[in-house]
């Protein structure tokens, strides 16, 4: 059974259409990734998984529960982090953490406990006597998974958990969340910074106008979008023998051979994504020097997400 399923799940306001037939299975321990557009419908699926919006129609469930009818079995079972957290004024970190772990009815010593243990792994520690409203955009957001994390949720609903951090802050956040992977949650992640979402989930879906458009592992959205490996290769001489000789490996779809007159010339190759693609990559320069090819230069390009998904959308909104 998965953890997360969603069975034509529709979400309209008034002559808006949120969600259309929205189908989704995430299994347990699966990071994935929510990839759309603004306006596209991830906070709104997000905020339904949280039990916080009701669906127009459709099905939703965690952990085999169905959302709306049995909303408070599932609520101590997730933990929902908003774009922007709320925060009591004049509160410092231990006591925010304290309040809403006994919201969860922790108490006495096991309170103490839970809050310095999320602490650590948030490395909030020395900001315990801080107050809230001084921490800055990243911490706030640290400290917003600490307080998720407190009643120990097996699944993490996060909505642009990374959106306004600066550099060192999302670095800090991605480990984070590649750390509570390793402890075994599930977690919904959406996100725009779609470099991070290819290292940190293993599957994603792609949203666009309250619609799926795709939904399947990393290398299968880049395989379905067309984007393929891109090797650079520049040989020392007789170019275009390279390029025929290259032009019959496995898996190549595209040899350009780009001249240059004062250098040596270069070869652009497009290899198609595929499990194929691992051992081929490799032997491309083993074929040119078992054939006698001199190589000055080679190197391979990082596989893009942010192509495959411009190529699989059409940049439309709501």
């Amino acid at each position: 059974m998965p953890m997360i399923e969603t069975i034509n799940l529709c979400k309209e306001y008034a002559d808006v259409v949120a969600l259309n037939n929205l189908n989704l299975k995430i299994e347990q321990g699966d990071c994935f990734g929510f990839i759309g557009p603004n306006g596209a419908g991830k906070t709104t699926t997000i905020k339904i998984l949280a039990t916080l919006l009701k669906p127009t129609r459709g099905q939703a469930s965690i952990d085999g529960l169905t959302i709306g009818y049995q909303n408070r079995q599932i609520r101590p079972r997730i933990g929902y982090v908003p774009d922007f957290m709320g925060a009591y004024e004049d509160m410092v970190v231990a006591e925010y953490l304290e309040f809403f772990a006994a919201a969860y009815d922790i108490h006495g010593q096991a309170r103490k406990r839970v809050v310095a243990d999320v602490l650590d792994l948030t490395d909030l520690s020395y900001k315990s006597t801080a107050e809230v409203n001084s921490l800055s955009r990243g911490m706030q957001q640290r400290l917003s998974v600490a307080r998720v994390l407190l009643h120990d949720p097996k699944v993490l609903l996060m909505d642009e958990p990374a959106s306004g951090l600066d550099p060192r802050a999302r670095i800090e956040m991605r480990e984070l969340l590649k750390e509570l992977r390793r402890m075994g949650k599930t977690i919904v992640i959406s996100s725009h910074i779609l470099s991070e979402l290819a290292e940190l989930c293993n599957v994603v879906g792609i949203i666009e106008r309250g619609e799926l458009v795709f939904n399947g592992t990393v290398r299968e959205v880049l395989s379905r979008s067309g984007v393929g490996h891109r090797v650079t290769i520049i040989v020392a001489d007789r170019i275009e023998d390279a390029a025929d000789l290259l032009r019959q490996a496995p898996g190549v779809t595209q040899v350009a051979v780009e001249p240059n007159p004062r250098e040596h010339s270069t070869l652009q190759i497009v290899v198609t994504i595929s499990d194929d693609a691992v051992h081929t990559i490799p032997d491309l320069p083993n074929r040119l020097v078992n054939a006698g090819f001199r190589i000055a230069r080679f190197t391979e390009e990082e596989v893009n997400l942010e192509t495959a998904f411009m190529r699989l959308t059409k940049g439309l909104v709501q």
